[in-house]
């Protein structure tokens, strides 16, 4: 708070204060010990966040370290690993001993790649290992998708849209939702992600899985579901001294 408090030209006390409403985040994993923490929200200067990552498409690990490298450079306060391709975890270790800026992933992305098997055989207990492992791996914030359960899943196949979910972790949660017929585990487990969270003082990214990829789309059944929810969800978060943000609004009118 103190190092945030310097970096904002800002008193320590106000800093702690704005925190302690949940109206300021600082991510900072206890295990990423290179950090230079920064913080995120109402009356601080805007962040950069830049997003990199190894996929099948582009898998030369030494350019995505170059980008964070120049990202760090020229003034990025967050780098979001988005990797989806290869040995995912070395990359993601390799930033977190390094990188000096707040490090964030997707967990439901990693699950897909770590795995090496098929959607629908990957169990609930399997996807909260996933958050596990990131957080042991010195993880600052996670985009968890555990807003969109079962009932926003019906009401949304209910609501057609014209762009149909533009979230990729929306759109493998709800497969795989679809196609085992059980509740999204990120929601049902929620208390148990939230003390991973706590234990390695991780800044939840409230995954906006139901964002509307277009105007026709915007403030539908779906979206204004999942975000009360979410707002639920960052209430329980609170109660565990978890630390909240919450995606959106994508496209509005």
């Amino acid at each position: 708070m103190k190092i945030v408090a310097e970096k904002e030209r800002m008193d320590a006390e106000e800093i702690r204060s704005l925190v302690a409403k949940g109206q300021v985040i600082i991510p900072c994993n206890k295990n990423h010990k290179a950090l230079h923490p920064s913080g995120v929200g109402a009356r601080l200067t805007t962040k950069i966040n830049v997003n990199l990552g190894v996929s099948r498409d582009w898998k030369d690990v030494d350019m995505e370290y170059e980008k964070v490298r120049s990202a760090v450079e020229m003034g990025a306060e967050a780098i979001m690993d988005l990797s989806s391709y290869g040995d995912t975890r070395s990359f993601r270790r390799k930033l977190t001993a390094d990188c000096p800026a707040m490090i964030g992933t997707v967990p439901i992305y990693d699950a897909v790649v770590y795995y090496h098997k098929p959607l629908a055989q990957i169990t609930a207990e399997e996807w909260l290992d996933i958050v596990r492992m990131h957080a042991e791996d010195g993880v600052d914030f996670m985009t968890i998708h555990c807003g969109m359960n079962r009932a926003t899943a019906a009401r949304f196949k209910q609501n057609k849209r014209l762009m149909n979910i533009v979230s990729r972790g929306g759109s493998i949660m709800f497969a795989w939702m679809e196609m085992t017929g059980n509740e999204n585990p990120f929601y049902e487990h929620y208390d148990e992600i939230l003390d991973i969270c706590r234990e390695y003082d991780i800044t939840m990214s409230l995954g906006d899985a139901c964002r509307p990829g277009c105007l026709a789309d915007a403030t539908d059944t779906a979206q204004i579901e999942e975000l009360i929810t979410l707002g639920e969800l960052t209430k329980r978060a609170w109660a565990k001294d978890v630390q909240v943000m919450i995606e959106g609004p994508a496209t509005c009118p």
